[in-house]
């Protein structure tokens, strides 16, 4: 288990559970606990999820699957969400997406080779001012054009290579999310 969960996490969400009458309440903040520390959230993440607070995991499935931030296969390290909501695609998100295609080498719902990245759709990130805009992790970029795009990727790239959380992954080919 702890591959998926440190042993403190493990019983932190135990007693959390314990002490509501509705454990569900706390079924997406444990899988974003799982994935944080996994990278993703394989299926023994949600029987896990579900052992913890004593749900069934096919409750756990439903969350996880609802929720385009929860994510059910391997990812890159860093998750780009693509707006393509009205404002966004009326603001050039059409192109910016392409852009971001072309520059990763990659379509959506893919990785890069190198493991960094993955390209997903998002129906809407809430900043319909700053159109068009992504989020990258759990930061929104907004009013981008493709040389705003390069440096973020580029800083993203550097934060990774500095941090200690960048690791090998076997990403011969692309991964679907």
């Amino acid at each position: 288990m702890n591959e998926l969960l440190p042993q403190n996490q493990i019983d932190e969400f135990r007693a959390r559970a314990a002490a509501l009458t509705h454990p569900h309440e706390v079924i997406v903040d444990a899988l974003r606990a799982v994935q944080s520390h996994h990278g993703w959230v394989p299926d023994a993440g949600v029987d896990l999820v579900a052992e913890l607070l004593g749900v069934l995991p096919v409750e756990v499935e439903e969350v996880a699957t609802f929720y385009d931030k929860i994510f059910r296969r391997p990812v890159g390290k860093r998750v780009i969400h693509v707006c393509d909501s009205i404002c966004c695609w009326a603001g050039g998100g059409e192109a910016i997406a392409a852009h971001l295609q072309e520059a990763l080498d990659i379509g959506f719902a893919q990785t890069t080779a190198d493991g960094i990245f993955t390209l997903l759709p998002t129906c809407c990130l809430g900043a319909c001012g700053e159109a068009p805009a992504m989020m990258v992790g759990l930061t929104t970029h907004g009013r981008l054009t493709p040389e705003r795009i390069a440096a973020i990727l580029q800083q993203e790239r550097e934060a990774l290579t500095e941090s200690k959380d960048f690791h090998h992954q076997d990403t011969k080919t692309p991964k679907e999310p």
